[in-house]
């Protein structure tokens, strides 16, 4: 149900724009909705493997929606920019599914929530080395003060909004999310300060040098955190009963018979999803996504590969269209910038 930009100018030059400059997303499509109310933490301690009751106000985290055989419904964002207040932002392909078994969990647990889907925003998102510097340049008090993984209600561009510093490219930066009728004006207001305007295309070249999966290729309801190298985002100690517990638990100390790896291409040629992996001529897995890097200048991808070719170093080769190209696989990620606090 939406049109959105795969370029504007090109995946390449706006790629470079977002690792050297600032880039500026429009991802309006993602699922966003505020969770409120004095039950909220419970129940989303309840809907998510990330112990939200330990988020400080004002922070962010990752985090996974399980099934209760463990299998990954979605992953997400959650945040906390005030007490009993809580937004929740997943894929906008898993949408309508999160919120139709939101609404069934809170249901059942009775807890005293309230759901809140956004029908009237959008989302933008600010990236790249530049960003900081634009977004303090553009943003109220609230803003400038934000450190990584921090949010807060505050104002871009003179519009009310709700700014976190997180993002999908490897990069810092911001999203951005303010009243659809606001968002012409401040992406204007950014994009008067520089930055680039970048469609999708890029957004996944960007995401998958910094090795960030995407849902429906590289994990989906068939994955389990610890095959996907997500154990770290799953809390078991404060004893909560969240939905998968029992299921991950039992995996948790199970070796798995697949994992996911980093592959980066030896030779000329692009991997891409779906294509075979192969060790000893024989097929052991499958690229779940690949592309051609322009950083790296090579091609790089994920798969799920049995744990005796995961070991870095490894040698293993892709099938693309009939030729087979040598890949090895690499640590996570393939380009991680310079921190900055």
């Amino acid at each position: 149900g939406w049109d959105m930009p795969i370029q504007y100018t090109g995946i390449v030059e706006e790629h470079r724009a977002v690792r050297t400059r600032a880039g500026l997303f429009d991802v309006s499509h993602m699922l966003r909705t505020d969770v409120r109310g004095p039950g909220a933490a419970a129940f989303l301690r309840r809907a998510l493997t990330y112990n939200v009751r330990a988020l400080p106000l004002g922070r962010a985290h990752y985090a996974l929606i399980c099934d209760p055989d463990g299998g990954i419904r979605d992953d997400a964002f959650v945040y906390r920019p005030a007490d009993e207040e809580y937004l929740l932002i997943g894929n906008a392909s898993n949408a309508e599914a999160d919120l139709e078994w939101l609404r069934e969990l809170l249901a059942l647990t009775g807890l005293g929530a309230e759901l809140r889907p956004h029908a009237d925003s959008a989302m933008l998102a600010l990236q790249g080395p530049r960003a900081v510097e634009i977004g303090r340049r553009l943003g109220s008090p609230e803003v400038a003060a934000l450190s990584l993984r921090g949010c807060a209600h505050g104002a871009i561009a003179g519009c009310a909004a709700f700014v976190a510093r997180t993002g999908y490219t490897g990069e810092d930066g911001y999203e951005i999310v303010v009243a659809a009728d606001d968002a012409v004006s401040v992406w204007r207001a950014i994009l008067a300060t520089g930055a680039s305007p970048i469609g999708l295309g890029a957004r996944d070249t960007l995401r998958l040098e910094a090795a960030l999966p995407l849902y429906g290729n590289d994990i989906d309801r068939t994955t389990r955190p610890y095959e996907a190298g997500l154990g770290w985002v799953v809390d078991l100690d404060d004893g909560a009963d969240f939905i998968g517990r029992d299921a991950i638990l039992t995996l948790k100390d199970t070796p798995p018979s697949r994992v996911l790896v980093c592959l980066r291409a030896e030779e000329r040629g692009v991997m891409r999803h779906g294509y075979p992996v192969l060790h000893a001529g024989q097929a052991v897995g499958t690229v779940t996504s690949g592309t051609f890097s322009p950083t790296l200048g090579v091609s790089i991808g994920m798969a799920y590969v049995p744990p005796a070719q995961a070991k870095y170093g490894a040698r293993l080769e892709v099938d693309v269209r009939g030729k087979r190209l040598p890949v090895r696989v690499v640590p996570r990620p393939f380009y991680r910038r310079e921190m900055t606090g």
